[in-house]
């Protein structure tokens, strides 16, 4: 019987509805909620490939697995005794070191009520303020600065802002990628009214800046220079609104001090851009009857990324722009939960309910209503420190939940050492198939999106409620289920009179987290899970008999803070935590995909969502390429003074010279190495922090790797990822993606063949000899080649030593054809045009480049190509760069 759930996404903040079709207990179907307000029905490309996300249960958590010595594997154990080993030995470490010797390290992706758990084992139970999240890597710069200036946490907009605006800001965002569904609403906003203005300050020329009115191709980490530029033009053409600042705001004497000396041509010169550009975007800014601005991890992941934040707040107080429709500053929230983390109090800087940990009476309320005699009031440990306590042994035990540290925290060897030295590791997850997952001494299958119920808070503080289409596989369980019987047991361990984790189902955990917001900014005591299932998702606040939650914040005038005003922050700008040097000249920008997601461990278990970036790369200006000798697809290798790593080099015209870029995904399973993470600087910002993952020093290199191999298999990809991923540590070189859902590719490169290594190569392809296969090997050259039919259908194949025809050969394997003429000349198959994977541009309909640019020099724009060709018809993620290649030709001339 085939039944339909209503649920929401698991991917970015942007919150979308879902609904999630099913049969015989397997999720076969997603579609886009057309009743969520947060998206309407569309979706991304990653939404919309959710369900084949779902369809293996290879690869997942499917039990509880534990090892009692780390130099012996994991075995399977029971429920009981997993759960019973976690509570002792987290409860030992307690009673020989203090509750500050344990630590929590959770994630965005968790659901609020996992969340409040969580942090209720740690800080009412325990009694340990070390528990904090991944979040703490994308957005704890935003949280600070809105409530330095503010007076407290949570964007004062809405998206109903992003039709409203007339002048939209993006900093440090390419929306168009990272959070596509609200870009579409921006897009047809502005074809509606195309005097709309964008101002894009990106160093890069992405897909959104390519779009922009007006593009800021700022030098890295100079957007506190750029605002106060700003703001002293505002200033001197008297585009600043004096009434709004006199009854609203504080400081602004002192901001206006410092700005005096940001000239536009000195702000120019620091910026690497022109005068005329610097005083354009004040102009637009000030002027513009609602002006918007839209920011993420570009201004976030930095050492000084509040004080980004809060320069950019600055020209928003200055110029009145909040508190109405269409204006206000706007944090884009990277994960589907990060701001329900925040609510419920889930950071190692923070208390329930937006409440501080400094605050004896804060501590008192939240001590009463949980009912323990008393909190910590010593400051828990935040991402990078928590590691470093770890490191040092003053962390004996960390228990990891639904998040994967060692792929994406900064200086990533500095974590794994961390973990290896670490007495007790325990790692919750749904997915096996982690970098982190190695370390763990109990593994705690966790159930993931389709399996489980609870809440959610998107970008615009809207909660929505999170439902379960199907039964969890094997024996994952919810994982705030997990975290309670855990704290069950430690109660019991203390012969406590009375339970603090009395929770039987997530509604319970739910209604005992809204009461603690009751008389709080974020008070949600007229939420319930009934009014969310009779009325669709609300936004906070909405307190007690409340009709509706409220879109906009401030729209009094009257802020959060003790008197009522605003604060203005003096921003002095800063540089960059590591300056380039001969050594190390190039500055490095990590940054999204557009059709991945995090570290892989859902996004990388679907073929097609490889299609766009099949594998991963770094990118560099072609001049700079030039003089280095440096070639499109050349392996480089990337060294900073942590760690290094080798990728393919991908020529660009969208990055500056002297910079380079490279995507966040990439990891240990799916690369020789943990991915770019080995080479970024875990500087942290003072008052948020947060590290600065945007930016490094780093220096190019060649990569001698002169023995090369391809090799692809059909069958089961995720089987074959799982037994192939083992042997990519042994290269210098090695990268695996997935085609089409069937087809595994390996490409590596090492000095010299791997001793043995072939041989596993060939038993984990399941690349045995048989009648169907051919083999080739010429030892003084060092071949060694290999390929298997089926039913006269080529089915697999290895080239070592020399893979300059492989990719002639794989474009045999993709067309599936019957084998024509004799077998033996698969060894001498030549390099052909189109030999070379076709990239795939529109993922919704698998239309590729050269279909595109066929149309385009016919004379096709991007309506005419969405009519002849169907792309950019279903989730529109794609019409940016069809809009990019269309507008390419008129470039050039």
């Amino acid at each position: 019987m085939k039944t339909v759930t209503r649920s929401t996404c698991c991917y970015c903040g942007v919150g979308c509805g879902v609904l999630i079709e099913a049969q015989n207990g397997r999720i076969t179907g997603v579609q886009g909620d057309p009743d969520h307000p947060a998206n309407f029905g569309k979706l991304c490309t990653k939404g919309l490939s959710l369900a084949l996300t779902a369809h293996s249960d290879t690869g997942r958590a499917l039990a509880p697995e534990m090892r009692l010595r780390r130099d012996e594997p994991r075995e399977q154990v029971s429920w009981p005794a997993a759960l019973d080993t976690v509570a002792a030995r987290f409860a030992e470490v307690v009673e020989q070191h203090g509750p500050d010797a344990v630590a929590f390290y959770v994630s965005g992706q968790l659901l609020t009520e996992d969340y409040y758990v969580f942090n209720k084992l740690a800080k009412g139970l325990i009694g340990t303020n070390n528990i904090d999240t991944n979040s703490r890597l994308c957005m704890s710069s935003a949280v600070t600065a809105y409530k330095m200036a503010l007076g407290a946490d949570g964007p004062p907009t809405c998206y109903e802002d992003l039709e409203q605006a007339k002048t939209v800001l993006f900093a440090g965002s390419n929306m168009a990628w990272a959070h596509p569904v609200l870009f579409r609403r921006l897009e047809e906003a502005k074809a509606a009214d195309p005097s709309i203005r964008w101002i894009v300050v990106d160093p890069r020329r992405t897909d959104t800046a390519a779009m922009a009115d007006l593009h800021l191709p700022i030098q890295p980490g100079t957007d506190v220079a750029l605002f106060n530029g700003m703001l002293h033009h505002l200033i001197w053409e008297g585009l600043v609104d004096r009434d709004f600042i006199g009854r609203h705001t504080a400081g602004f004497d002192e901001l206006k001090a410092l700005v005096r000396d940001f000239t536009p041509p000195m702000v120019a010169g620091l910026c690497g851009i022109t005068e005329r550009e610097v005083m354009q975007a004040a102009e637009w800014f000030g002027a513009s009857d609602a002006a918007l601005s839209l920011y993420c991890m570009g201004l976030n992941q930095s050492s000084h990324g509040t004080d980004k934040n809060l320069a950019l707040i600055n020209l928003h107080l200055a110029t009145a722009q909040i508190g109405r429709p269409g204006a206000g500053p706007f944090s884009l929230t990277g994960q589907p939960n990060a701001m329900g983390g925040r609510e419920v109090g889930g950071m190692a800087t923070m208390l329930a309910a937006h409440r501080d940990i400094g605050n004896p009476a804060h501590r008192e309320e939240v001590a009463r209503l949980w009912g323990v005699s008393q909190l910590s009031d010593r400051p828990g440990l935040p991402a990078v420190d928590m590691f470093e306590a770890v490191h040092s042994g003053k962390i004996k035990a960390i228990w990891i939940a639904c998040t994967n540290p060692i792929h994406s925290m900064p200086d990533i060897a500095r974590v794994r050492e961390a973990l290896e030295n670490a007495e007790f590791v325990v790692v919750q997850d749904a997915f096996m198939q982690t970098d982190t997952v190695p370390f763990a001494d109990v593994v705690l299958p966790a159930t993931t999106w389709g399996e489980k119920s609870g809440t959610v808070t998107n970008s615009e503080r809207r909660i929505s409620r999170v439902r379960a289409a199907v039964a969890a596989p094997g024996e994952a369980k919810p994982d705030w289920w997990i975290v309670n019987e855990v704290a069950r047991r430690i109660e019991q361990r203390n012969q406590a009179a009375s339970t603090l984790f009395a929770f039987d189902k997530p509604e319970d955990v739910f209604n005992e987290h809204r009461k603690l917001t009751e008389g709080r900014d974020l008070d949600i005591g007229g939420l319930s899970y009934d009014t969310l299932e009779a009325a669709g998702p609300q936004q906070w606040p909405f307190p007690a008999q409340g009709a509706q939650g409220q879109a906009r914040r401030y729209t009094d005038g009257v802020f959060a803070t003790a008197d009522g005003r605003a604060r203005f922050h003096a921003t002095r700008y800063l540089p960059v935590a590591e300056a380039t040097n001969p050594r190390y000249p190039f500055r490095l920008l990590t940054g999204r995909l557009r059709d991945q997601w995090h570290g892989m461990s859902r996004t990388g278990r679907v073929g097609k969502l490889f299609s766009h970036a099949p594998e991963p790369a770094l990118s560099m200006q072609r001049g700079d390429a030039a003089r280095r000798g440096f070639s499109e697809g050349d392996l480089v290798r990337i060294a900073s003074r942590r760690g290094e790593l080798v990728l393919p080099l991908q020529l660009s015209d969208d990055v500056q010279s002297g910079t380079v870029f490279a995507p966040m995904h990439w990891n240990a399973q799916f690369l020789a190495s943990g991915g770019i993470n080995e080479t970024t600087v875990a500087a942290v910002d003072p008052l948020s922090s947060q590290p600065e993952l945007k930016h490094a020093a780093v220096r190019i290199e060649p990569a001698e790797l002169p023995w090369r191999l391809v090799a692809a298999r059909r069958g089961d990809v995720l089987a074959l990822h799982a037994a192939v991923q083992p042997l990519l540590r042994d290269c210098g070189y090695a990268s695996l993606s997935i085609e089409d859902d069937d087809l595994l590719v390996l490409r590596a490169a090492h000095t010299a063949a791997p001793e043995h290594w072939l041989a596993r190569l060939y038993e984990a392809m399941a690349l045995r000899t048989g009648e169907d296969t051919l083999e080739y090997r010429d030892a003084r050259r060092g071949l060694d080649k290999r390929v298997v039919w089926r039913d006269n259908v080529i089915d697999g194949f290895v080239f070592a030593g020399d893979a300059a025809n492989a990719d002639a050969l794989l474009a045999k394997l993709r067309e599936a054809a019957p084998w024509q003429g004799p077998r033996f000349a698969v060894f001498s198959t030549r390099q052909q045009a189109g030999a070379v994977r076709d990239r795939v541009v529109c993922n919704c309909t698998q239309i590729t480049e050269s279909r595109i640019q066929e149309a385009i020099t016919h004379g096709a724009t991007v309506p005419e190509l969405k009519a002849q060709l169907g792309c950019g018809t279903v989730c529109g993620s794609c019409v940016p760069e069809l809009k990019r290649m269309c507008a390419a030709p008129a470039l050039a001339i």
